[in-house]
C-alpha cells in the first residue's frame, strides 16, 4: 500500500500516515467491535453540581453515592423536568444528554431523597449546560483530517463511553471504564479478594469507530467483620496474639490495610448501620486513648476517660480487645477496630505482596482463546443493542469481534563472540540457545572483586560459597567474560548491622594496588527483602561506587550452570562488555548509514495519595555506534509532572558520552519516550523535542542532527488473536513479528503495534508506537524493522524482550531511583504502605516532604566510577 501523504507541503520532520508491506501478511482477530451506527448530531455536556439540601459537602462523595443520587434524579424527574431525555453521568461533575434539558444560560434544580442503609438523606442537583459537543468531530477524525487531534473528539468519546458504561453498571462495579463482579472471585492473603472484569473504551480507527473491550482483574476488599481482615493481614492464629505485642511494623501493616478504607459500625445505640471513612488510627491503644466526656447523666461535670470506658459506660459494651488502636474518622470520632465492618465493593489501591501478585497473576491468565471467548461472551449477556441509553445515543454495534490485516516480519540474524562455535544464530519464536556461545564484547578483566554474604553462615558455609564461585568463574570464563582471579576474598556480614559498613569492610578486605577501586561486589541475601537490596544499590551507586551484583542465597546451594551464565551476562554487561549484536551491513542499512544515538525516556510517578513524593525521570543514552551500551541520567522532578525539566541537560550528557565511546557526533537521535498519554502526544513532542534541539545547539550552534520522536505506550486494552494456525503453537498468541498497522490503529498518526516478543504464559500484550516526529524520514517498513530488531539486542536475555531496549533500559533506571533516594527518606511504594508515627494517621509528614530541598527538580547523579556503566542492570 502507498504511503498516505498530507495535502501541502509539510515541514520538515512532519509526520504522515505510514503503512508498512514487509512481510507475510495474515489476518487476526482485535478484542474491537465495530460501531455499525454512531451518531453524527450533537451531544449536551452539563456541569453537576450535588450538595446536601442543607449546607454543602467539604469533598465530594464517593463515586457510588453520587451515581445513586444522580439515578435516582433521573427516575423521579425524568418526565415531569428532563422531557423524558436520558443522560449518563461521570460520578463527578459531568453529565451527557443527546438532546437540550434546559436552557443555555438556565440552571436546572433537581431536589431527590436518596435512602442508603436504611438512612434516608435529601439533596439537590443542579445542572448548567457547559458546551455543546459536535460528533460529526468523531467522522471527521476517523477519516484522517489532519486538522484534528485526539482531543477534539475526546468530549464525544467520553459521552459515548458513558452511554456505554451505563449499561455494565447494572450488572457490575464499576471504577472509572472497567467493570467487575464478585460472581467470579477468587480469595487471596491478606484480607482481599481478586475479581475478574471488563473495560470497555470507545476508540477511534481508521475510517471506523470501535468498541474495545478487554478483559480485567482488581483486588477488592473482602467484605465482613475488619478484624478477622486483620488478623489475616498480619498472618496471626487470632487477635489475642497482639496482646502486648503490637510493634511500629504491625501498626504500618494495618494502616497500609486501611488506607482509603470506608467501613460500616455496627453496636448498641446506633440504629441501622453506619457508613464512615478512616482518616487514621489514634496514638495510643484504646484503653489509654483519652479524651473529656460529659455524662448525659451527670450533665456539667465532665471528666477524663479512656475510649474503652467510654464504651463501657455508653454503650454497655466492655471491649475485647482495648490494647489495638482505635480508628480516627470525621471530626476525629474514634471507633473500635471490633465493632466495624468492611464495607461491600471498595477497590484495593494498595501494593500487593508476593502471594497476592502471584494469585493475580494466576487468576489473570488464561489463553488467547480462553479470554476471547469470554469477551465474546459478555458481549451476548450485555447485549448493547438493547439498551435504550445506547440507543438514544444514536448507537449500534455489530455482534462479531472486527478482523483486521497484520503481517510477521523475519527475525534478525544474531551475532555473538569470536571463540563462539556458530558465532551467527537466527531466533525462532523469539528464542534462541546460548550454548557454545561467548559474549560479543567481554567487559574488562575481573581481578578485584570479593563476596559479601549477609546470609547464616551455618546455611552457607566457606566450602559452599566457593564451590558456586568456582562454577561461576568456570563458566565466565568459557563465555569469554575473564575472571583473573579466581579465589575472591569472602566476607560474611551481619545483617542487622549498618549493611554500608558491612560493604565497606567488604571491599577493604581486596588486596588493591594504589589508587585502584574493587570492580565488582557479588552480594549473597537470605531473601527478597526490598529494603535489604535498596540498600546495598544505594551504598553501591552512591558512596563506594563500585558495581555490585545481588543473589539470594538458595541458588548457592547447589550452583546450576543456567544460573551461573545468567550471572555472568550481568556482570559482563556491568563491566563494559556486550553479549550479542544486530550484524554491521544490516542495522546500517536501516539506520540510513548514520551514526545514530538512541535514547530512551521514561517518567515513573508516585502512587496515588503520594502528594508529595516526586516523580522521577529516567533517560538512557547508547555510547557505541551498535546500540548495545548505555548510560543512565536520573532526574528528579515535582510529583506528578509528566513533562521532563532539565532534559537539554540530559542530552547534552549523552551526547557527550556517545562521542566519548565512538569519537564522532551522531548524525541522527532516535528518541523513544515512553508514559505519554495520547492527548499529551503534542504538548510532550513539542516541548521536549526543543529541548533536544537547544542540547544539539548548545554544543555547536551549527549542529543540527536529525531527530525521530517516537512515543511508546504499553498500558493499553488492545489484544489480537491469530486466527487458524498462524499463533505461536505452544501459548496460542501472536508469534513474534508480528505488526498491526491498519484498522484499528490512528488515522491521522503514523502509529503501529507490535509483538516483539514470545509471551511465556496467559495473552500477550503488543507494544503501541507513535511516530511523532521523522526528520530521516523513515519508511513505515524501516522504523518497524528496526524497532523489532532492537528487541533482540536487550543486554541479559536470550530472548526478544516485549519492549525496544532503551525503554526497558529506562524502566530498570526508574526502578533503581528507588535506591537513589533511600538516604532522602523518600520510597516509591504504593500509597498505601506508609503511614506516618507509631499510630499517625495518612499524610502526617506530608508537609515536611513539601519543604523538602531534596524535592526540587535536579540530576541525581551516580558515583563518578559508575558514571557511563550499565549499573543498572
Amino acid at each position: 500500500m502507498s504511503v498516505q501523504a498530507a495535502p501541502g507541503a509539510a515541514s520538515a520532520g512532519a509526520v504522515v500516515k505510514q503503512l508498512g508491506t514487509a512481510g507475510r501478511r495474515q489476518r487476526v482477530v482485535a478484542n474491537y467491535v465495530e460501531f455499525a451506527k454512531y451518531g453524527s448530531g450533537e451531544i449536551f455536556q452539563y456541569d453537576v453540581e450535588l450538595s446536601p439540601a442543607q449546607g454543602e459537602f467539604r469533598r465530594l462523595p464517593p463515586p457510588e453515592l453520587t451515581r445513586g443520587v444522580f439515578d435516582q434524579a433521573m427516575r423521579i424527574h425524568r418526565q415531569a423536568k428532563l422531557g423524558n431525555t436520558p443522560m449518563v453521568y461521570d460520578a463527578r461533575k459531568i453529565a451527557y444528554a443527546p438532546k437540550r434539558v434546559c436552557g443555555p444560560t438556565e440552571t436546572l434544580r433537581l431536589e431527590v431523597s436518596y435512602t442508603e442503609d436504611g438512612r434516608a438523606s435529601s439533596f439537590v442537583i443542579q445542572l448548567r449546560e457547559a458546551a455543546v459537543v459536535d460528533t460529526s468531530t468523531i467522522e471527521r477524525f476517523v477519516h484522517g483530517d489532519r486538522g484534528m487531534e485526539i482531543a477534539d473528539i475526546q468530549p464525544a468519546l467520553t459521552a459515548l463511553d458513558l452511554a456505554i458504561g451505563s449499561v455494565a453498571h447494572a450488572d457490575m462495579v464499576g471504577f472509572g471504564r472497567s467493570f467487575f463482579t464478585r460472581a467470579q472471585s477468587k480469595p487471596t492473603a491478606g484480607g482481599l479478594e481478586l475479581w475478574q472484569g471488563f473495560s470497555f473504551s470507545v476508540r477511534p480507527g481508521i475510517d471506523r469507530l470501535y468498541l474495545n473491550v478487554n478483559t480485567a482483574v482488581t483486588a477488592m476488599y473482602a467484605p465482613g467483620a475488619l478484624l478477622d481482615a486483620l488478623v489475616k493481614v498480619l498472618d496471626l492464629r487470632d487477635a489475642d496474639q497482639l496482646r502486648g505485642h503490637v510493634t511500629p511494623q504491625t501498626v504500618r501493616a494495618m494502616g497500609s490495610y486501611l488506607r482509603g478504607m470506608v467501613l460500616y459500625l455496627r453496636h448498641r445505640g446506633i440504629r441501622g448501620k453506619r457508613k464512615f471513612a478512616i482518616k487514621g488510627m489514634t496514638t495510643n491503644p484504646l484503653d489509654r486513648e483519652s479524651f473529656e466526656w460529659e455524662d448525659p447523666n451527670n450533665p456539667g461535670h465532665p471528666e477524663s476517660i479512656t475510649v474503652a470506658q467510654y464504651y463501657r459506660r455508653r454503650y454497655n459494651i466492655d471491649l475485647r480487645y482495648p490494647y489495638l488502636p482505635g480508628l480516627v474518622g470525621r471530626r476525629n470520632a474514634v471507633f473500635p477496630i471490633e465493632l466495624c465492618e468492611i464495607a461491600e465493593n471498595q477497590r484495593y489501591k494498595g501494593k500487593l505482596n508476593e502471594q497476592q501478585t502471584a494469585d493475580m497473576v494466576q487468576f489473570a491468565c488464561r489463553k488467547p482463546n480462553e479470554n476471547m471467548g469470554r469477551i465474546t461472551d459478555v458481549l451476548q449477556q450485555l447485549n448493547f443493542n438493547a439498551s435504550p441509553m445506547v440507543q438514544a445515543f444514536g448507537l449500534s454495534l455489530n455482534t462479531r469481534l472486527a478482523e483486521v490485516e497484520s503481517r510477521v516480519l523475519p527475525a534478525p540474524e544474531l551475532n555473538y563472540g569470536h571463540g563462539s562455535r556458530d558465532p551467527r544464530v537466527t531466533p525462532v519464536d523469539g528464542a534462541w540457545n546460548m550454548r557454545d556461545k561467548c559474549v560479543h564484547t567481554p567487559g574488562e578483566s575481573l581481578k578485584y572483586w570479593a563476596v559479601l554474604v549477609l546470609a547464616d553462615r551455618r546455611q552457607l558455609p566457606d566450602n559452599k560459597v566457593q564451590a558456586f564461585v568456582t562454577t561461576l568463574v568456570d563458566m565466565c570464563n568459557r563465555m569469554h567474560t575473564r575472571i583473573e582471579d579466581p579465589r575472591p576474598r569472602i566476607y560474611y556480614g551481619n545483617l542487622n548491622a549498618d549493611i554500608a559498613a558491612e560493604m565497606k569492610r567488604a571491599c577493604d578486605a581486596i588486596r588493591l594496588p594504589p589508587n585502584t577501586a574493587p570492580q565488582l561486589l557479588l552480594v549473597v541475601l537470605p531473601t527478597t527483602n526490598t529494603q535489604v537490596y535498596q540498600t546495598v544499590k544505594n551504598c553501591a551507586y552512591t558512596t563506594l561506587g563500585i558495581q555490585t551484583q545481588c543473589m539470594q542465597a538458595k541458588h548457592m546451594q547447589r550452583p546450576n550452570p543456567q544460573y551461573c551464565a545468567n550471572l555472568c551476562l550481568k556482570i559482563n554487561v556491568k563491566l563494559g562488555g556486550t553479549t550479542q549484536s544486530l550484524p554491521t551491513a544490516h542495522l546500517q542499512r536501516l539506520l540510513h548509514r548514520k551514526c545514530t544515538l538512541f535514547l530512551g525516556c521514561d517518567v515513573t510517578h508516585p502512587a496515588p495519595g503520594e502528594q508529595f513524593r516526586p516523580s522521577i525521570a529516567s533517560v538512557v543514552g547508547s555510547t557505541d555506534f551498535m546500540g548495545l551500551r548505555y548510560a543512565a541520567t536520573l532526574i528528579q522532578l515535582p510529583s506528578r509532572q509528566e513533562l521532563v525539566s532539565r532534559l537539554q541537560e540530559a542530552v547534552v550528557r549523552h551526547l557527550k558520552l556517545y562521542y566519548k565511546g565512538t569519537k564522532q557526533k551522531p548524525d541522527h537521535i532516535i528518541f523513544y519516550r515512553d508514559g505519554v498519554s495520547e492527548t499529551q502526544f503534542n504538548q510532550v513532542r513539542d516541548r521536549e523535542l526543543i529541548e533536544i534541539q537547544r542540547a544539539c545547539s548548545s554544543m555547536q550552534p551549527e549542529y543540527q542532527p536529525m531527530i525521530t520522536f517516537v512515543a511508546v505506550l504499553k498500558r493499553h486494552n488492545t489484544r489480537f488473536f491469530p486466527m487458524g494456525r498462524d499463533g505461536d503453537r505452544r501459548t496460542g498468541n501472536c508469534v513474534p513479528g508480528t505488526i498491526i498497522d491498519r484498522s484499528v490503529t490512528m488515522p491521522s498518526l503514523f502509529d503501529f503495534y507490535l509483538f516483539a516478543h514470545g509471551a511465556i504464559q496467559g495473552t500477550s500484550r503488543p507494544t503501541h508506537y507513535y511516530v511523532l516526529h521523522n526528520d530521516a524520514k523513515f519508511t513505515a517498513d524501516e522504523l518497524q524493522q528496526l524497532t523489532y530488531h532492537l528487541c533482540y539486542t536487550y543486554a541479559i536475555c536470550t530472548r526478544s524482550v516485549s519492549l525496544v531496549p532503551p525503554v526497558y533500559y529506562a524502566h530498570r533506571v526508574a526502578d533503581r531511583a528507588r535506591c537513589h533516594l533511600v538516604d532522602m527518606g523518600i520510597g516509591f511504594e504504593d500509597a498505601a504502605t506508609a503511614t506516618g508515627g507509631f499510630y499517625g494517621g495518612a499524610g502526617t509528614t506530608t508537609a515536611r516532604q513539601a519543604e523538602d530541598p531534596n524535592l526540587i527538580t535536579k540530576i541525581i547523579k551516580t558515583h563518578d566510577r559508575l558514571d557511563a556503566s550499565m549499573y543498572f542492570m
